[in-house]
């Protein structure tokens, strides 16, 4: 039978499971067969929440490796993911380290910057280096529904962190 510090650890690990998950699997949040345009990325709300507001919960290279297994189960070539996911990774640290509280307002307004930066590099990567055709008008619906569920995870994300720190409801 699992102990209660098992279990504290297990949920404490919870982002980086999720984020593994995400990575592994084929659901890519891409729901354009029911809806045409609608697909976001759950990934890059993960590391950005986590990155700034608990980066012990992922690393720099949990970051990278599960960009490199999203690569593989995606098609794309190795490292494009990667350096997409360590852009968003970046800002949220660069906001941690300058901004003492940070509100959703603050963290919506710099993780569209990160998502900017992140699909830009995943565009330019893809049409220089590689044969798979990504237009820009997907990579805008992307970032926009993106944006729009932000304030969704985020707040979902707030009330997880509160009860892994506090301890409440274990």
């Amino acid at each position: 039978m699992l102990n209660l510090k098992t279990i504290r650890k297990i949920i404490n690990l919870g982002p980086l499971i999720f984020l593994y998950y995400l990575s592994l699997s084929e659901i890519d949040s891409h729901f354009e067969n029911y809806f045409e345009i609608l697909s976001f990325n759950i990934q890059l709300i993960i590391i950005y929440f986590w990155v700034s507001k608990r980066p012990e919960a992922l690393g720099g290279g949990h970051v990278f490796f599960a960009g490199l297994i999203n690569d593989v189960v995606i098609g794309f070539p190795l490292g494009i993911s990667s350096l997409s996911y360590l852009v968003v990774s970046l800002v949220a640290t660069y906001v941690k380290n300058m901004t003492v509280n940070t509100r959703i307002t603050t963290d919506w307004f710099t993780f569209f910057i990160a998502i900017f930066f992140s699909n830009l590099i995943l565009f330019i990567l893809l049409s220089r280096f590689s044969e798979i055709t990504v237009s820009v008008t997907e990579i805008s619906y992307n970032t926009f529904f993106t944006l729009i569920f932000f304030p969704f995870f985020w707040f979902l994300f707030t009330y997880y962190n509160s009860i892994v720190t506090t301890g409440r409801n274990v």
